[in-house]
């Protein structure tokens, strides 16, 4: 039996600014309670959000809102673009954050974090899975010796490993960088939202 194609969001998900804007304070904070357990802390200086049809979502329509984008057309153009940030059947998908406030900061860590992208894990029970990069971000990087400070990466699984996610002991993130050696267990409530993506069991919040 052929699995169903991932969830794409497509124009009928994206509200209009006005119907938008009367949902926005309640939907607002819905999509940053799911966020909570979907944002985890790598090290001193890197956050990982795993993305969802929500997080993608709640992206697509701020920028609509922001930019005051009103046609279809626009709206489209939006949409190709962020859609690459859900994840795929038995798979995470998530944007790095390399969070540095400082010139001298930035111009200190990002050429030493160059590769990143590549070297970010998964953990479960001494199996490693790693970090891919969104190929067409990948892709436009132009620059060799400094890092972007974000990046979009992805999780590949197998069901082997999806069972193993479920049922491990300890999951935890990870990175391998040799300038970045860091390494965070996932709480529970971490694992579970998760699971759901892998399962492709995750629901989305409704809006409007």
């Amino acid at each position: 039996m052929t699995e169903p194609a991932p969830r794409a969001l497509m124009l009928a998900d994206v509200l209009d600014l006005r119907a938008y804007e009367r949902v926005r304070e309640d939907y607002r904070a819905r999509v940053i309670a799911r966020k909570r357990n979907r944002r985890v802390g790598l090290g001193p200086i890197m956050t990982l959000v795993f993305e969802c049809l929500d997080t993608v979502r709640f992206q697509v329509q701020e920028m609509a809102r922001v930019e005051k984008i009103i046609s279809d057309e626009a709206i489209q153009v939006e949409l190709d673009i962020y859609n690459r940030l859900l994840p795929g059947e038995r798979e995470l998908s998530a944007t790095l954050f390399i969070e540095l406030t400082s010139d001298g900061a930035l111009r200190d860590w990002l050429p030493r974090l160059v590769g990143i992208e590549r070297q970010v894990g998964i953990w479960i029970d001494g199996h490693v899975v790693a970090s891919v990069p969104e190929a067409q971000h990948a892709a436009a990087l132009t620059r060799e010796t400094v890092t972007p400070a974000v990046h979009y990466v992805r999780f590949g699984f197998t069901e082997t490993l999806v069972e193993a996610f479920r049922g491990a002991a300890e999951v935890a993130l990870v990175s391998t960088h040799p300038a970045y050696e860091a390494r965070t267990v996932l709480p529970p409530a971490v694992r579970e939202e998760l699971l759901g993506d892998l399962l492709g069991t995750t629901k989305p919040l409704p809006i409007g």
